[in-house]
């Protein structure tokens, strides 16, 4: 009946009609442009709006040089200017406090549990428990915040006025990490040091062409680590604002207690994440090395004792859980920035460009404001110079008027002044009309003139402004002393993980049955048992001896073949039905292996012998990649099902359903480059008949392989003699 009505009521109003591209433009794009300028993305300050609003909100509270208050507060107050909820300004408050470690400069002097950055179930505490105030690093985001640097608008109510942006003394941009997801597009800027990105800012505004390296060699983490520094590689990412690098943990061997502790991880894991997946691989046999993992950390700072099995090469171990864990992991650079509202990528020198740029408009505005600020006190002290030539006619004027609205205009008049100078003159306490105040006051005139003409020289050279800049950012340096805690290592001084290095090579024997079961068996567990557990109706259909180490391609019935390392599977008996192949190499539904061959170093040829007698002959090093691919489309013909694969290659015998065989030698086929050839005809079929088996002919059973031998291909072959045809059941008529 809902259904009935909700028709209705469309057929009744059918304005309700809107086309989906209508709906994208008029619904979604604005939302998708508010999230991209109003939440995700920094600006040339280095903040989302979220940060902004947060920390104008506590300097407007007094909190840059007042005591702490509760954090509840602070989010409470926020919420004038951040309608986004309670929840969500505290998580962003509690990412800039120094308790959590997240950033190299933390805005936030914090007291109580804030979490960690480096822990994924170190919660922070709630608001009504912690504290907080402004860092007094701070001073350098609102130094010039009342003097007209930067623009005012209104909150969302209209109630109050926010900055559009905060004039940083220095580029946060570069200094703050910050991460954010937009639609269609994301911003992941990584930290750098204080003081190295004033030292480069200072240098790139002297030499434009200044070598940025040589004074920001790379990035910098509140977590430390050890960065794997690669120069053409950061170049790149400088130039381009893209591009990802390596940064791994750093950890000490303690011979006596044969324990490995790691102290600094790198910035996009965590501590559970790295010991899970170090458990993880201990339990699976993996990593045999490691008698237990657990987390040490405490007031003192990250901690993960590694406890070591006897004979343990530590050195070793450690490049291959940097391998195989998050205690190496790659940070990738985005550097999305807004520009003027718009959305750009831009690399270093252009960020600390548009920063230099956007920070002389600051100090220009700044200075401009302090100009006025002085014209107009010359204006006021001008109109007292003037009375002070006849302070009794002044006093005279007041006290002769009538009415008090007449007091301005009559001393207007009577000196020759403009209306401000007059309040100002009559808004003079008693006391104070008498020649030495006027005097004193008089006499800041000319220092003011010489203040005034200073101002003018600096808001109209771009040089003078650039220069204040540079003294800025030298006060910056000097005051706030910082330590690179990520240290740089060359790729050439980190050892490389080799993962066979590390895994045991000893002799396997291989089992493949009909029905995709496949068995890796060592020759003790061989001999100690030899009687397979099938599936009923299962049979082995291929074997072989091998090494542990040695790589394997399986063949499918979809022309597909998936390469593995034996040491993939574990370790099987002949009691156990074995690995499913299906499902461990993650095959399609449906798809069945067929053959199995051990590629060695990819020399020598294969043959794939069809039902339509056909045989197909390619070098077996079209199955080689440099890659790491596991799966390989197009591994054969597709035209006809394949009846069997033969490597290495010798004599074969075909058998058709005519009841003929045919032997030839593999070696009469040529090779061919592609491994979707169709191959040449071998066996001449007639009528409906196929080619049902292909075997090697050693294998074949045949009472005189000579009468089935062909001298050239095609060839019909022979009958089979009655002594070589296969076995019939005896039936009772």
């Amino acid at each position: 009946m809902a259904k009935k009505t909700e028709i209705k009521r469309y057929k009744e109003h059918p304005s309700v009609d809107q086309r989906i591209t209508d709906t994208l433009r008029e619904n979604y794009m604005p939302y998708a442009v508010s999230v991209i300028v109003s939440r995700a993305i920094p600006e040339i300050d280095g903040f989302k709006p979220s940060h902004r609003k947060l920390l104008y909100t506590m300097y407007k509270m007094g909190l840059l040089n007042g005591n702490r208050t509760k954090s509840a507060n602070i989010v409470g107050a926020t919420m004038k200017l951040n309608p986004h909820g309670d929840a969500a300004i505290y998580e962003t408050m509690v990412r800039l406090t120094r308790g959590n470690e997240a950033l190299l400069t933390p805005f936030v002097d914090s007291k109580g549990n804030f979490g960690k950055v480096y822990s994924r179930d170190m919660a922070y505490a709630a608001p009504r428990y912690t504290e907080a105030k402004l860092d007094a690093f701070c001073a350098e985001l609102f130094r010039d915040i009342d003097e007209d640097a930067v623009d005012l608008v209104d909150n969302y109510d209209g109630s109050m006025k926010e900055p559009t942006l905060l004039p940083t003394t220095f580029p946060n941009i570069l200094v703050s990490a910050n991460t954010g997801i937009a639609v269609g597009m994301a911003s992941n800027f990584c930290g750098f040091d204080l003081g190295e990105v004033c030292r480069t800012a200072i240098a790139c505004i002297k030499d434009p062409a200044h070598d940025l390296l040589t004074t920001l060699p790379a990035p910098d983490f509140s977590t430390g680590g050890e960065l794997i520094y690669d120069e053409d590689e950061m170049r790149a990412i400088y130039e381009s604002g893209r591009g990802s690098f390596k940064v791994r943990a750093k950890w000490t061997y303690h011979k006596k207690e044969n324990l490995i502790e790691i102290t600094e991880i790198p910035y996009t894991t965590t501590i559970e994440a790295i010991i899970d997946k170090i458990a993880e691989l201990a339990k699976s046999g993996k990593v045999r090395e490691v008698a237990d993992v657990r987390d040490e950390t405490d007031l003192s700072g990250l901690k993960i004792a590694i406890d070591l099995k006897r004979g343990t090469d530590p050195d070793k171990l450690m490049a291959r859980l940097m391998k195989l864990t998050p205690l190496m992991d790659s940070f990738s650079c985005n550097f999305n920035v807004l520009i003027g509202g718009m959305p750009r990528v831009l690399g270093v020198r252009e960020l600390l460009d548009e920063w230099t740029a956007w920070r002389t408009d600051c100090v220009r505005r700044r200075t401009f404001f302090e100009l006025n600020k002085k014209k107009e006190k010359l204006h006021l002290l001008h109109g007292l110079q003037k009375i002070l030539l006849d302070i009794d006619a002044a006093i005279a004027i007041i006290r002769e008027t009538e009415e008090d609205a007449e007091v301005i205009p009559n001393l207007m008049i009577g000196f020759g002044i403009d209306q401000l100078q007059a309040e100002f003159i009559a808004d003079i306490r008693l006391r104070n009309i008498n020649k030495e105040y006027i005097l004193k006051r008089t006499q800041e005139t000319a220092a003011l003139e010489k203040e005034i003409a200073r101002l003018e020289s600096i808001v109209g050279s771009r040089a003078k402004i650039r220069s204040i800049i540079v003294k800025e950012l030298e006060q910056v340096i000097k005051k706030y002393p910082t330590t690179r805690r990520t240290r740089l290592v060359t790729a050439e001084a980190v050892p490389v993980f080799d993962e066979e290095d590390h895994i045991e090579d000893y002799p396997v024997l291989l089992f493949l049955t009909r029905e995709g079961y496949f068995k890796k068996i060592t020759p003790q567990s061989w001999r100690m048992s030899q009687d397979h557990k099938l599936k009923e109706g299962d049979a082995v259909v291929w074997q072989a001896e091998a090494t542990n180490k040695a790589e394997i391609i399986f063949f499918t019935d979809r022309q597909q073949a998936y390469k593995a390392r034996l040491y993939d599977f574990d370790d099987s008996k002949a009691s156990v039905l074995g690995d499913y192949l299906a499902a461990k190499l993650d095959m399609e539904e449906g798809e069945t292996p067929l053959y199995a061959l051990l590629p060695g170093d990819y020399t020598g040829s294969v043959v794939v012998a069809f039902q339509n007698g056909k045989a197909a002959r390619f070098s077996l090093a079209s199955f080689e990649t440099k890659t790491n691919r596991r799966r390989l489309t197009g591994a054969y013909s597709a035209k006809s099902p394949a009846v069997a694969f033969f490597h290495p290659i010798d004599e074969l015998t075909l058998f058709s359903t005519a009841g003929r065989a045919l032997t030839f030698r593999a070696n009469m086929l040529d090779v061919k480059v592609s491994r979707s050839t169709q191959g040449v005809q071998v066996m001449v079929l007639r009528g409906k008949h196929t080619v049902e088996r292909a075997c090697r002919m050693e294998q074949a059973g045949l009472s005189d392989n000579g009468r089935y031998r062909a001298r050239a291909i095609p060839s019909i072959g022979a009958l089979l003699t009655d002594e070589d045809l296969p076995e019939q059941q005896i039936r009772l008529d």
